[in-house]
């Protein structure tokens, strides 16, 4: 699995300093399950991916969904454990997951551009 960090390019801040980018159905299906949580400066980006779920989790998660000019197109705060989360009437083509309250930590908003530099493999 790769392995990056994600910047808000807009904003000047870090979202994650080592993020997995999940890019086979087998990396995007299993997601975080199975982990206890999401330590701060960690995150997991999820391509292709229009929705998430969080069945199975043990702990809420904030996402950020992005477009193919990666830019922020909707966000969701602390999403709950046992909830499905698929926005509407965007044109998402990925989705971050960060530990909870890191969206507001950051400042990160819709139309914030962010930016990818990949760093290595797991």
């Amino acid at each position: 699995m790769l392995i990056g960090v994600v910047k808000n390019k807009s904003k000047g801040t870090t979202l994650a300093e080592a993020c997995l980018i999940a890019t086979s159905t087998f990396e995007r299906m299993k997601g975080l399950l199975g982990t206890k949580g999401l330590a701060d400066g960690y995150g997991m980006l999820l391509i292709p991916c229009r929705g998430i779920h969080t069945l199975f989790m043990r702990y809420a998660i904030d996402v950020v969904f992005i477009d193919a000019q990666m830019r922020v197109v909707h966000i969701v705060h602390s999403l709950k454990p046992w909830r499905i989360c698929a926005p509407l009437n965007t044109n998402a083509a990925m989705a971050l997951e960060l530990p909870s309250g890191k969206i507001a930590e950051t400042l990160t908003a819709v139309g914030d551009e962010i930016e990818v530099n990949l760093i290595g493999l797991k």
